[in-house]
């Protein structure tokens, strides 16, 4: 399905096709051959040009009764320029700021967000 949407392109801080200063660019979004995946977890790593962030599940090892184990499945990697990267990080959190406005903080420590335990 073709969308006309107001995005980030991957590669802003390229010169872009035939626009004159302050002309504004329609940027047509193409998601036919888009996949979805979730995620609950996932690990960073970079280089000196470029960021790469893998993607993945966190899942508990119920082969190792003795010791807990988690095991993180990693199914996508997803490699970034840093220009990219700071353009998501920036979104991202202003999407978090959103929805903790709407709905309230998220709290990191789960120690904090399990109930019952006084």
């Amino acid at each position: 399905m073709d969308n006309d949407q107001t995005a980030t392109p991957a590669d802003a801080d390229q010169p872009q096709a035939t626009a004159e200063p302050g002309q504004q660019i329609q940027l047509r979004v193409d998601e036919r051959n888009m996949d979805t995946a979730y995620a609950n977890a996932f690990r960073s790593n970079g280089t000196a040009e470029e960021v790469m962030i893998d993607f993945g599940f966190n899942t508990p090892n119920p082969i190792q009764r003795d010791k807990p184990e988690i095991v993180f499945q990693v199914s996508n990697r997803i490699i970034m320029n840093y220009y990219s990267a700071k353009r998501l990080a920036l979104t991202l959190s202003q999407v978090v700021r959103r929805h903790e406005e709407q709905f309230g903080e998220l709290e990191m420590d789960v120690a904090k967000r399990r109930k019952g335990d006084s």
